[in-house]
């Protein structure tokens, strides 16, 4: 049976492109009665029953590398965080919520600071130093303007790889200017809260060259990730790893514990306040969520 990778998704029916061909798939009803759900991203095993209509029978799902909530998807290597600098506003919290999660996959992660044309180069220059200075790639662009998108392209070569960031952030910008053509409708700013209204509703994977992908993902205004607990949070802030074990106590939180490792690195500056109190922000949302959870 010829093997695929699926592209898109609409109601029971999947895309899948196995070569250059894309056929239309309806899956076998024993992947619903075991209980598993065909996820854009998935490698799978197909029938072909039409060569002619381009349709075919999705059979079996492959092993999955990982496996996304939001966005809905499977198999991803790599996330690039779009961050507005304006218009919605940026919202690092979020940011750092997501650069912990992708850590947690094990996905690599980028850092993309788009609409530079709006603001001041000193605010752009403060945040990049944050990111950079703890390991992750930054890239400043304007995607309406093109500035600066031949910079991410290395990137994306031999990648499976999402755009992720609240609503308005530019990622379709960015995607049709990638592509050179209109792939997806570009969404505009409301004028009374300055927040981005969502245009993409699904999930859909654009095929980049014959072995990278990017995934064109609906926007969001929240973010959770309650795969990984509170006590463990601190694994996934990278720059807090040569500090953890300088800790007095085993099980340190990094909260109102003495003779922590962590805030002696924050007063030496090896860490910086504003990440460490998006730590703090991000391991009490954690913390009481557990607590109310029964």
């Amino acid at each position: 049976m010829p093997n695929g990778i699926i592209i898109c998704t609409s109601s029971n029916l999947y895309q899948v492109k196995v070569e250059k061909t894309i056929y239309n798939c309806l899956a076998r009803g024993k992947l619903k009665r075991e209980g598993i759900t065909p996820l854009v991203g998935d490698n799978v095993e197909i029938t072909i029953t039409d060569e002619n209509k381009q349709e075919g029978v999705l059979e079996k799902i492959l092993t999955r590398k990982n496996e996304l909530k939001r966005p809905k998807m499977a198999n991803l290597t790599q996330l690039i965080f779009i961050i507005s600098m304006k218009m919605p506003s940026p919202d690092f919290l979020l940011l750092d919520k997501e650069l912990a999660f992708a850590k947690y996959l094990g996905v690599k992660s980028v850092i993309c600071f788009n609409k530079i044309d709006l603001v001041d180069n000193e605010k752009i220059e403060k945040y990049v130093k944050i990111y950079q200075e703890v390991g992750y790639p930054v890239i400043s662009i304007s995607a309406k303007e093109r500035r600066q998108i031949e910079e991410i392209r290395p990137l994306l070569r031999n990648e499976i790889t999402a755009f992720a960031g609240n609503s308005g952030v530019g990622k379709s910008t960015l995607l049709n200017t990638i592509f050179n053509q209109n792939l997806t409708q570009e969404g505009n700013i409301s004028n009374k809260n300055k927040k981005g209204k969502n245009t993409t509703t699904a999930v859909t994977l654009y095929s980049y060259d014959e072995s990278s992908y990017i995934a064109d993902t609906p926007g969001f205004s929240t973010f959770e990730i309650s795969e990984i607990t509170s006590n463990e949070l601190d694994k996934y802030f990278v720059e807090f790893k040569p500090y953890i074990d300088k800790c007095e106590f085993n099980g340190c939180n990094h909260i109102k514990e003495e003779n922590c490792g962590i805030k002696k690195a924050l007063q030496d500056k090896k860490i910086t306040m504003e990440r460490y109190q998006n730590y703090q922000r991000i391991y009490q949302e954690l913390k009481e969520k557990e607590q109310n959870k029964w």
